[in-house]
């Protein structure tokens, strides 16, 4: 996992100091390697100690390691995106839309690359297992996870799969509380902290169903509630309000679930796959 992305995941846990330094580091990268100890504290309006604390908070023993570790990442990433013209995780009010896009997409690109290199492809064996052998999956995200949950549904439905979407939090913890056998309920947030998903992946799990959360945030109350759970790594860009980048992310994993799925009955899911298609070509005309 890179450094700037386990910042991402980790911003949301931290307490109010640390959670500064964070938000500074992670709109700069570079202010760790252009500043001092000292200098950053300032920055960030806090103690030498709290930058610290900071650093040992996403694994590193001291301000040092974080430096060095951080300025070779950086390099190794400039190198890899700077012939596209793209590098910088930041969007600025000066950049032409030609510059921001190619940023977004070096974002994206990273996270499907990252998220891919650190899959633990045990835990996707295993959640595909029990989406395999499952009689009903039940999925549920809010905001933009929920068009990934949707996604993934709509997959598992075109070959046959008995996939189901709650419309609302109630509907989700009401069908979640019932003790069908061979039960299969995937959580999705970015946060790993949406109270509904959390709630609903609790409720399915005390009720017998097989977890999965598809999540950024490893030490979250999603990753807790959730038998498989599996992990983005993502960095977002300025407009987090989108989910622009970690949406990218969420469905890598989904296809990366579906393929699973899919090869398990390779025959039965092309033959599914041709006939609803057909069938909705049809409809066009």
């Amino acid at each position: 996992m890179s450094i700037q992305s386990t910042i991402e995941a980790a911003a949301s846990t931290l307490t109010p100091s640390l959670a500064r330094i964070a938000l500074v580091v992670r709109e700069n990268p570079s202010v760790v390697i252009d500043n001092t100890i000292n200098e950053l504290a300032a920055e960030c309006d806090t103690s030498v100690a709290s930058v610290v604390r900071f650093c040992r908070a996403i694994g590193f023993s001291g301000y040092a390691p974080l430096r060095m570790a951080l300025a070779a990442e950086l390099g190794k990433e400039a190198a890899q995106f700077s012939a596209r013209g793209a590098y910088g995780s930041e969007i600025s009010d000066a950049d032409t839309l030609q510059e921001a896009v190619s940023k977004v997409a070096a974002l994206e690109l990273l996270a499907i690359e990252e998220t891919v290199a650190r899959l633990d492809f045990t835990v996707l064996e295993a959640a595909v297992d029990a989406i395999d052998g499952a009689e009903r999956i039940i999925l549920y995200g809010l905001g933009a996870s929920r068009f990934v949950a949707e996604d993934l549904a709509h997959k598992l439905l075109r070959v046959g799969r008995n996939a189901h979407i709650p419309a609302d939090p109630h509907e989700a913890v009401a069908v979640s509380v019932l003790p069908t056998a061979s039960t299969v309920a995937i959580g999705f947030s970015h946060s790993g902290s949406t109270l509904e998903t959390v709630r609903f992946l609790e409720t399915a799990r005390t009720s017998g169903a097989t977890t999965i959360a598809v999540t950024s945030a490893k030490d979250s109350p999603l990753t807790r509630a959730a038998d498989h759970p599996l992990f983005t790594e993502v960095r977002e860009s300025t407009f987090r309000a989108g989910a622009m980048v970690s949406r990218i992310a969420q469905l890598t994993l989904v296809d990366c679930l579906f393929l699973g799925v899919a090869k398990r009955r390779y025959t039965e899911t092309v033959d599914a796959l041709q006939r609803t298609g057909q069938a909705t070509r049809a409809l066009r005309g």
